[in-house]
This record gives structure tokens, sequence and C-alpha cells, in this order.
């Protein structure tokens, strides 16, 4: 099967995208394997999406499907459990519901559905395939041909050199514990840790408890969200006025650079959202 680009759907506005309008795609031929892809923004600064791995599922690579790429990713685990490899250099990682991933450019990389559920993954990729960093960049990197699983320099050295061994890493864990947590201006503070804050993508948690909301904001590049719990509100104020949107899980929302937002939890439960801004954050 030859490769194609997936599709780009971009916004010039603030909008919300509900789960069921998501523009669905299929990744992959039989050598890399078949990815379920919910893509929800692939604007000229950031590129957002979901996808699914079946029961005994995993994407490596082939010829048309190379998996390395000119950009940072973050893959947050949002059911299931990923095993994510590196085959270029053997590291091997183990992510469960609610932990991440993170990497650099030109990391090979292959995952797996290391569960008995179908695993859902929240990508988020920077600077993103309109720029030439996805598909058309692989072709440019010399086939991997030869794949490990193990990292065999360890033996005799683990754990005592787990320091050294782990900061030439290039599959980065990002647990709870490895947040950069923040309090943001809100009604009262709001809490957002931080996955990763590169000078090519940002992405991070906002947890909203019950009746807060955050102070209005504007970034330097485009947000995309996700939803995971709870009903969330966006007020976007205009010029000739606002508009408010509602959001459930599963729910996305685009925010164009510099376009001023608001979040809001009007509810008695707890809003949990992952939001991902490219390239600049402040």
């Amino acid at each position: 099967m030859a490769y194609k680009p997936s599709p780009r759907p971009t916004f010039s506005e603030p909008t919300h995208l509900p789960y069921a309008s998501v523009t669905r795609h299929l990744w992959g031929d039989p050598e890399a394997g078949e990815v379920a892809d919910w893509i929800y923004v692939s604007s000229d600064k950031i590129h957002h999406l979901v996808f699914s791995l079946a029961p005994g599922g995993e994407f490596r690579h082939s010829n048309e499907f190379r998996t390395i790429f000119a950009a940072d990713q973050v893959y947050y685990v949002l059911r299931g459990v990923m095993v994510i490899t590196n085959p270029e250099t053997g590291e091997v990682r183990h992510v469960k519901a609610g932990e991440a991933v993170f990497f650099r450019r030109d990391t090979w990389h292959h995952a797996f559905n290391y569960g008995s559920e179908p695993l859902r993954v929240l990508e988020y990729f920077s600077p993103p395939p309109s720029q030439g960093t996805s598909g058309a960049y692989a072709r440019t990197k010399p086939l991997l041909t030869q794949t490990k699983y193990t990292q065999d320099q360890a033996l005799g050295r683990w754990p005592m050199e787990r320091a050294t061994i782990e900061r030439d890493a290039m599959l980065h864990m990002v647990r709870e514990t490895d947040l950069l947590w923040q309090l943001v201006d809100g009604k009262p503070e709001v809490l957002v840790g931080l996955l990763c804050a590169t000078e090519h993508l940002t992405v991070g948690k906002m947890i909203l408890l019950p009746g807060q909301r955050t102070a209005i904001q504007t970034h330097n590049g485009d947000e995309s969200l996700y939803l995971i719990e709870g009903t969330l509100n966006m007020l976007c104020p205009e010029k000739d006025g606002q508009r408010w949107f509602e959001l459930n899980p599963q729910d996305g929302f685009y925010i164009p650079a510099g376009s001023p937002h608001q979040y809001y939890n009007y509810t008695d439960k707890p809003v949990t959202l992952i939001f991902g801004v490219a390239p600049s954050y402040t």
C-alpha cells in the first residue's frame, strides 16, 4: 500500500470539535500494522489526534510507513496499556492509563497494545505534518532494517547505573509525579501540570474543581485541547460579543494563536483536560 498523507483538518476561528464529528483515518499497511486515528486538528502549528490499537494490535514500520519524524511528540494513554519501543536503541517503556511518553525528532518508535481492551492514546505532534515533518521527512531517512527491543548494555550494570542509562534515553516517561505543577490565574487559582514544554510544543493537564474558572488566556501558539472527564464550558470573547461552548468527554476544542479564551466548570464534579500549544505557550 502506497503512503498517503493523513487528512489535515484546519480551522480559522475557535472551534468546538465534538467527538462524533472528528475526522477518521486509517494509517499504515499490512507490514507496518494498521492504526485507527481520530484527527482533531492539523494546523500549520499543531497536530492533535487520538489513535487506537485493538487488543493484540501493534504498529511497527514498513518501507512506505516509516515511524521517524522531525517533531516533538507526546503520547498520553487514555485507556489500556501501551508498550512503546525505540527499535534502533532497544529502549522499551511500559505506559499505563494516565501516563505518557515524550520523545523528540529522529526517534524511531513502535507501539503495542499490551492489554486486553482497546488501547486509546492521545497524541500531540509539533512541528506538524503541514511543515513536512512526518511522512515526507520519514522517507528521507534510511530505512531501519534491524530492530531490537532489549538494552543489553545494561546487563551487569542495573540498577547501579540507572541514572547514566536513563540520561541517554530517547523515550522519556512522564508520570503524575513527573509533571511540572503550576497554579495559574483563576477563581481561585487553577492547577496545571506540564508534561513537556519545549521550543516547539507545550502539553499540559488542567484540573478544574467544581465552580472553578480560569482567567482569560491567550497564547502565541495554536491550542488544541481534549476533555478527559467532566463537563467543560468555554468562553471565547470577541470584538462584537462572545461565544459560549459546552464540551463533553472525548470532545476537543481548537483555539488559534492570539485568541482569548476562558475555561469554566459549572458543575459539582471535577473537570480534567489535556491541552497542547505550539509553538509558543507564553
